[in-house]
């Protein structure tokens, strides 16, 4: 059975930790110059993809003992949120555009741009912590790829309004606020346990 309080806090969580991330600008690159369901099919591949590969890595954690996890997925959330806090902009990245518009070339360019930009990326870590710290990685990969595909498609679509409404720091900042709360109940669970 799958929990939906773990899906919403995985959503939330990786929506919020997302939306700075370098991953909305090229989707609003990228959504701005060609189909947007063309760009979203590729993008939408390559993190269901990153996905399957942070659950799996994060489920293997789960078969050390609760405090080693606890204190492991402790750490690694209240570095998250170092990274977050610390990240300085480093401006737009150059996309490459594909020749012609055709689905498998822009569906390709989105999803070779996402799966290079987002290997061992923050959300892709923080996706493997929650799967090893829930041990429910149905609810755990349903919320991050939601939360991902969500930022994607605001990315792609509506991105620039976004960013014009709410400040890119304050995103960020309740991001870390997250990941700090998280980081700390988990070495507390790791102390108390």
């Amino acid at each position: 059975m799958i929990s939906f309080s773990v899906l919403a806090l995985v959503f939330g969580v990786v929506f919020l930790a997302e939306l700075p991330d370098k991953t909305a600008l090229a989707g609003l690159v990228l959504g701005a110059r060609y189909r947007a369901s063309y760009v979203f099919a590729g993008v939408a591949a390559a993190f269901l993809l990153h996905v399957v590969l942070a659950v799996a890595a994060g489920s293997a954690l789960t078969l050390l003992p609760q405090r080693i996890v606890h204190a492991l997925t402790g750490v690694l959330f209240l570095g998250g949120a170092a990274v977050l806090l610390l990240k300085k902009d480093d401006g737009e990245e150059e996309i490459r555009r594909p020749e012609d518009q055709s689905f498998w070339k822009v569906a390709g360019t989105g999803f070779m741009l996402i799966l290079v930009a987002e290997f061992g990326d923050l959300t892709q870590i923080m996706t493997a912590n929650l799967a090893a710290r829930y041990d429910d990685p149905l609810a755990v990969g349903l919320g991050a790829v939601l939360g991902l595909w969500a930022v994607a498609g605001l990315g792609i679509v509506g991105g620039k309004a976004l960013m014009r409404r709410v400040p890119l720091g304050l995103i960020t900042k309740i991001a870390a606020a997250l990941m700090l709360v998280l980081g700390a109940w988990g070495l507390w669970e790791a102390v108390a346990g």
